[in-house]
């Protein structure tokens, strides 16, 4: 059989001229909330950082909404409208919170739309071609919430109301017998195609914990027997129709996981664009559905001959002040919720600031109202204002450095590790920006910026200001206090876009001279660097937030 030798003949390295880069889409039964936001910022903030080195410039950047299946069919009963009304106005809560926060995805896409529903029953065809669906009699434990069935171990009994009850062990969701004439997929048949992607490519999943977990699930026979990839229209009417077989509907995650395809032109005429983005570079998913993405999706694939992704980035949740977010407990938070006291930027930073990949985050408020107040309000913020202060700059210029002065100035222990810090800089962060440790990023960025503000303080600019004889050591302390914020300006875009684009157009930084490689050569060494006037933007980048003793937020006031 093909499959069976498909991933050895694979080069996993090959370049291609377009990139692409994926989110999950999102379930429409819901609201928006931090943890979706969080998939997104991940994908956001790669896709700029791949632009900033300017080693793809080409990406296809696809999100969007997950629209079929029963609960979809009940959530639109409850608020009593139609389900394609429920849809389009859950879907464009979703669309608005990617443009609140500046996620700059290329595609917005809903399973709902005809180019969708094309592409599912085209791969869905091109597999009753290869004999690889078949039609059978399923039964099992199915979980309505998670539209999955389950298999025996998967199941948890508990006791509620007095009554037991099965539920499954993962999500606590409660189960209910179903059987039903089903098409079945032959997931059995991809089981050492399956073992074999993973083993030549220990990134094809990462971090490292998620890579052992799914490849125990893939060792796994349970997880590994044929699966349902059909529903009877007459209980799941809100779906893609089987091709050939208005009497079933196509499973709501075989629908799903081909909207990557049909982003990426699969049902397309003409299939150049396919060939040149096919296979996505980055998924970026929760580990909630880590098995659909690392088993179901890349068997399909195989299974079609196409090739599997080449990495899978897969994050850990959220909690609320230690507590997983629930209805019941009303503690989901919805991110559109959070923007008046924290702005789209401050929220993104600190998501993006706190989480690690390999372990669930934790929101609170305390924590985001000092981390913010903190790192964006006194340590970037405060320096910026410092520095572009009439008191200080009377004339409003990023000054020139006096090599004289420069020289002076510089034989200082206090300088000398801002200097070093600088200079390192670009290097630390290009390493935790390709490992994906975004808050390692921060970390180094904030080391920069608390080297620069020591700095700031110990040569004390207000005092050099009183003399004419230490003008030009002013504008060195000016200069330097400026090239830290251009350097961390660039270095911080994929994190806060709008705060960095305040701050370097402040520091009257052209759009051309900010990437990666304008960090290769710092303005100490430049000696074509010219005294230039700042930029008409305000030096103020981020409002500090005022809480009462309680810790609730009074105001924002400005630096």
């Amino acid at each position: 059989m093909l499959w069976k030798g498909f991933c050895s003949a694979r080069n996993y390295s090959s370049k291609k001229p377009v990139a692409l880069l994926t989110t999950p889409i999102y379930y429409v039964n819901a609201e928006p909330h931090i943890g979706h936001l969080y998939s997104s910022l991940i994908a956001d903030a790669i896709r700029r950082w791949k632009l900033l080195t300017r080693k793809e410039t080409k990406i296809i950047f696809s999100t969007g909404t997950d629209e079929h299946g029963t609960k979809i069919q009940r959530a639109a009963k409850n608020h009593q409208t139609s389900i394609n009304d429920y849809c389009t106005k859950i879907s464009s809560h979703y669309r608005e919170l990617a443009n609140t926060f500046s996620i700059s995805c290329t595609d917005f896409i809903r399973t709902s739309e005809e180019r969708h529903k094309m592409t599912v029953q085209k791969f869905w065809t091109q597999l009753i071609e290869k004999g690889l669906i078949y039609q059978s009699t399923y039964q099992g434990w199915y979980c309505v919430s998670d539209e999955t069935f389950l298999s025996d171990s998967q199941l948890l009994e508990i006791i509620k109301d007095g009554k037991k009850m099965l539920v499954s062990h993962e999500s606590k969701q409660p189960v209910e017998w179903s059987e039903e004439t089903n098409y079945i997929f032959k997931l059995s048949s991809f089981k050492q195609a399956l073992i074999d992607w993973l083993q030549r490519n220990e990134k094809a999943v990462v971090p490292q914990k998620f890579y052992k977990i799914l490849l125990d699930i893939v060792h796994s026979l349970d997880a590994l027997s044929d699966i349902s990839i059909s529903r009877p229209s007459s209980r799941v009417h809100w779906g893609v129709p089987v091709p050939n077989d208005h009497d079933q509907t196509i499973y709501v995650w075989f629908d799903a996981l081909v909207n990557y395809l049909t982003v990426a032109g699969y049902s397309e005429i003409d299939n150049g664009k396919f060939q040149e983005c096919w296979p996505p570079d980055i998924q970026v998913i929760g580990k909630d559905i880590l098995k659909f993405h690392g088993v179901y999706w890349p068997a399909f694939l195989i299974a079609a001959d196409l090739e599997p992704p080449r990495r899978i980035l897969c994050h850990s949740h959220w909690t609320v002040d230690g507590e997983k977010m629930s209805k019941s407990k009303g503690n989901v938070l919805n991110p559109m919720q959070n923007i008046v006291n924290y702005t789209a930027d401050g929220l993104r930073y600190f998501l993006l600031r706190e989480g690690v990949n390999h372990s669930d985050g934790n929101y609170s408020e305390t924590k985001v109202l000092r981390l913010l107040n903190a790192e964006l309000a006194d340590t970037l913020g405060n320096l910026l204002s410092r520095c572009c202060g009439k008191a200080l700059n009377p004339d409003q210029k990023f000054p020139a450095l006096n090599t004289v002065s420069f020289d002076r100035v510089s034989s200082c222990d206090v300088t000398k590790r801002l200097l070093e810090n600088i200079q390192q800089l670009p290097g630390l962060c290009e390493t935790h920006y390709n490992q994906y440790n975004f808050y390692k990023v921060a970390d180094a960025v904030i080391a920069t910026l608390h080297s620069a503000n020591l700095f700031f303080e110990t040569l004390k600019p207000w005092e050099l200001k009183k003399s004419k004889n230490t003008t030009e050591d002013l504008q060195t302390v000016l200069h330097l206090a400026m090239e830290s914020l251009r350097v961390t300006g660039i270095l911080l875009q994929p994190l806060i876009p709008n705060i960095s684009n305040v701050l370097l157009n402040k520091l009257n930084v052209p759009k051309e001279e900010r990437f990666f490689d304008n960090l290769l050569k710092f303005s100490w060494m430049d000696q074509s660097f010219k005294t230039k006037c700042l930029g008409d933007d305000s030096a103020v980048l981020f409002k500090r937030i005022v809480s009462d003793d309680s810790g609730r937020i009074k105001k924002k006031l400005e630096n």
